[in-house]
């Protein structure tokens, strides 16, 4: 095998290169730089993994995460590729064999983390030994915005004055232009080809849900469609987390833990159980998601607004990384923005630093709210314009806008006349002509008291997000939020300007159904999907790796398809390489073809 369409078939089992891939390879095994953007699932490690295999000595692979590097070193010791990895995990016997079998060429590929590639006795080490290249995973932790920033990543610019002509290439999922610049920076990457692939993730489900008892909504999403499938449930809050996972445990849902609070032993534990175990929901913080290289995430979930369109991509597109339907479900209220409001205006932030987050808080209220195509929506915060996707709730569904105006004047003669000095509650109080509270019974002889009573509180909470999502209106100071008239409500008031809004009450969409696996038809296909899934399961605990090492989702739905007659005909599965055909070629076909 001499060329990297060889390596790419043979190895990896995949027919052709996908985007940019073939050209990161070309460019890497000639020797060149690279800093390579490129969404998750895109497939990245293909980038530096068929390079390693193509071009003469080891590659050492930058990887922040010992769960990450374990997997990824699993997966290709079952491709028969001659990997390891260095961590803190070994015990010093088995780092030393590591470091022997280095020494005898014996290895193709060896993950490091950033704090060991640095000591300078590993780097002394690495100069005695023929290198390929190396790649740095994960590149964006050299951002200090980001909640996954490393400081050792900063310092890895060090590898091109101690190797100056070993080529690198840096990856990463996320990374806008001010990140894209510090990844160039503080590698020593500023010649390196720019390699910025689409955004776009077309096989991703977008939908958004107005907040209404949010575990009860969530609940339904599992059970209705996502029963047995792995997902990942963000919240805002480790005591959210906490209180999400013991609710879904409670309804039978194999439902784990994951925040920065738990030991780490047990956050290790959920974390290899999420991976290597089928039909797993991780309920997590952000603390969780950075490497999760688990390609049959069936949907992510955010039960609370997430930071920025850049959180939120990053977390969503841990679905479907295999390319199958998958669905990104955003529940939200208007209690959401507040809180996020407050902990950016608390912070120890600099002022100037607080309104970028407040302006991309804003992109992700005006991304909730939005009459158009989500994809769109998202992508045009990365500056792509593409087509509409056909598939989120607004291409299935769209909103039939209603002329909101004498409403929306309501509201805005209410901010005026008590004089911009109240919250939301409040306002929305004093609109339903409630007088329960001192606060609001304050305000009992204003003409606009009680004037709203043909919208209920939900209802009246919908027009506020949507205005906030204009900037028709402002959020206050902590702790009130007081709700702030922007100069553009003058002509509002005046009559001048109509508002259309979207529908206040969501409807029981039935759109989601078509992201589950609706290609299973028969009953026939229904068994041997199970019969397969037992299998793979079974040898994957024997050789102690993640399932999906040993086959995707996608190959097994290839199997079933296409019911593969003989070696060669398996040779053209998606997925399926050399060595998976000599491992399991006649264990694959007695499967398939066995007496029903």
């Amino acid at each position: 095998m001499t060329t990297a369409s060889d390596i790419l078939h043979h190895v990896f089992g995949y027919t052709a290169f996908r985007g940019d891939q073939e050209a990161i390879v070309n460019h890497l095994v000639n020797g060149g730089d690279a800093l390579v953007v490129m969404p998750t699932g895109g497939g990245k490690s293909l980038c530096f993994q068929i390079p390693a295999l193509l071009r003469d000595g080891i590659a050492i692979v930058v990887s922040p995460l010992i769960a990450l590097m374990q997997n990824q070193v699993a997966t290709l010791t079952e491709l028969g590729v001659a990997a390891a990895y260095l961590n803190s995990a070994q015990t010093p016997e088995q780092a030393r064999e590591v470091a022997k079998a280095m020494q005898r060429g014996e290895l193709k590929l060896v993950y490091v983390a950033p704090e060991r590639l640095l000591q300078p006795r590993f780097l002394a080490f690495l100069a005695s030994l023929p290198l390929a290249l190396f790649a740095i995973d994960e590149a964006h932790c050299v951002s200090q915005w980001g909640h996954d920033f490393r400081p050792e990543y900063r310092q890895l610019g060090v590898l091109a004055q101690h190797f100056p002509t070993v080529p690198r290439i840096a990856l990463t999922a996320t990374a806008d232009a001010q990140t894209r610049q510090e990844i160039q920076h503080h590698l020593e990457l500023e010649q390196a080809q720019l390699f910025l692939s689409s955004f776009a993730r077309p096989n991703l489900h977008y939908r958004v849900v107005q907040k209404n008892q949010a575990k009860q909504q969530l609940l339904a999403l599992i059970q209705n469609h996502y029963r047995e499938q792995s997902g990942i449930v963000y919240c805002a809050s480790r005591k959210r987390v906490e209180d999400i996972t013991a609710w879904l445990v409670e309804q039978g849902i194999l439902a784990l833990p994951y925040h920065a609070g738990l030991p780490h032993a047990m956050r290790e534990q959920h974390q290899q159980q999420f991976l290597r175990d089928d039909g797993v929901v991780m309920v997590a913080t952000v603390a969780f998601g950075m490497g999760i290289d688990k390609p049959d995430v069936r949907f992510v979930a955010h039960v609370d607004l997430p930071r920025s369109p850049e959180s939120f991509y990053q977390e969503s597109g841990r679905a479907g990384r295999d390319g199958l339907p998958a669905l990104s479900w955003l529940c939200y209220g208007l209690s959401d923005v507040m809180q996020i409001q407050f902990m950016v205006t608390q912070s120890a932030l600099s002022p100037d630093r607080q309104q970028v987050e407040l302006n991309k808080l804003q992109a992700m209220l005006a991304y909730c709210e939005t009459n158009t195509c989500r994809h769109q929506q998202l992508l045009a915060h990365f500056g792509e314009t593409v087509a509409p996707c056909g598939k989120c709730d607004n291409c299935c569904q769209p909103p039939a806008l209603f002329d909101a105006t004498v409403p929306v004047q309501k509201l805005l003669s209410c901010l005026y006349r008590t004089n911009q000095q109240l919250g939301a509650a409040q306002i929305i109080d004093i609109l339903l002509g409630k007088a329960e509270h001192n606060d609001t019974a304050a305000w009992r002889h204003l003409s606009t008291f009680g004037i709203g009573q043909e919208l209920t509180q939900r209802g009246w909470r919908a027009v506020i997000r949507q205005l906030l999502a204009r900037g028709l209106l402002k959020l206050g100071d902590a702790p009130r939020h007081a709700l702030l008239l922007s100069p553009e409500c003058r002509s509002i008031l005046k009559g001048e300007q109509p508002v259309w809004l979207r529908p206040l009450e969501s409807k029981n969409n039935k759109w989601i159904a078509q992201t589950g696996e609706r290609w299973l038809r028969t009953e026939r296909q229904e068994r041997l999907w199970q019969r397969l899934r037992r299998w793979r399961k079974e040898v994957a605990e024997a050789h102690n790796v993640p399932a999906y090492a040993i086959f995707l989702d996608r190959t097994l739905r290839e199997l079933i398809e296409k019911l593969p007659e003989n070696a060669t005909e398996l040779r053209h599965i998606t997925g399926v390489g050399e060595s998976k055909v000599a491992r399991y070629g006649q264990q694959l076909l007695n499967l398939l073809h066995q007496a029903e």
